[in-house]
């Protein structure tokens, strides 16, 4: 336990992240969580099961005074150890309450203290809601598994229990946000594990996952009305796009079943 907090890392001003952890059904990711410092009340973001918020390398930092979860799937990793107050979207409540203590829910855009926004970008899951924080320096992203890195190239997580119509909206969504670090929960093993951006490479980026979403899915470039694509499909085998090359993934030994979809066009080294 204490040997995994004193392991945390500063890879940009501002943003501290713990060690990497492995996720026990796809060893080649690495989950981390991240603390943000603030005058007004640290917050820490998403989950790992080793995190003790008690730890001289976060209580020097000013402790926590928030938690906040992406999404459902960060429940299952949730650490005893972490006591903050938790905050999800209502729609990922009853599932992250089978392992921790909620205290409060939200269910639409709103800022807190003027740097940080809470913004729903529903797809992954439901309630999945990405974080906008202003730390005076960078803008971070916070996008859970709605994107995530994949040997640096940013993924859509889209799985067959997501909504794909959803997920597309929630990735216009993104393309118009202002931010220069894009935060996932997820990363390849030793990889990076953010990334640097601006305006007109996030649009290449979320335009290539949205080009291979539609073209899956078969839907029109412009918005269109939930139906039955919303349903919870069987995820015993989850479909996924790379490239133009479609395959199948075995299931994962839990309920968290991962796919890679759309890689966006990998960039020049910033």
């Amino acid at each position: 336990m204490e040997e995994q907090v004193v392991q945390l890392e500063s890879p940009i001003e501002g943003l501290h992240a713990s060690a990497p952890e492995a996720l026990p059904f796809a060893p080649e990711v690495d989950i981390r969580a991240f603390l943000l410092p603030r005058s007004r009340g640290n917050l820490l973001i998403y989950s790992v099961s080793e995190l003790d918020q008690r730890s001289p390398a976060i209580q020097d930092l000013g402790g926590v005074s928030r938690h906040y979860l992406n999404h459902r799937h960060e429940g299952m990793f949730a650490s005893d150890q972490v006591t903050a107050p938790l905050f999800v979207h209502a729609e990922e409540r009853a599932a992250v309450e089978a392992k921790r203590h909620v205290r409060g829910t939200f269910s639409r855009r709103h800022v807190l203290d003027e740097d940080f926004e809470v913004i729903p970008t529903p797809g992954h899951t439901s309630g999945a809601t990405a974080f906008l924080w202003d730390s005076g320096q960078h803008r971070f992203l916070f996008t859970g598994d709605t994107i995530y890195l994949d040997d640096g190239e940013w993924v859509a997580g889209l799985l067959e229990s997501s909504d794909p119509v959803a997920f597309a909206q929630s990735l216009e969504l993104i393309a118009e946000l202002d931010f220069d670090v894009l935060v996932p929960w997820a990363a390849t093993s030793g990889k990076p594990y953010h990334a640097v951006t601006d305006r007109a490479s996030t649009r290449r980026r979320i335009d290539a996952m949205l080009d291979a979403i539609r073209a899956e899915w078969r839907l029109g470039a412009e918005p269109v009305n939930r139906r039955v694509v919303g349903a919870v499909h069987d995820t015993r085998k989850i479909p996924a796009v790379v490239g133009n090359r479609r395959r199948r993934h075995a299931a994962a030994p839990m309920a968290m079943p991962r796919a890679r979809l759309a890689p966006a066009p990998r960039q020049p080294a910033r």
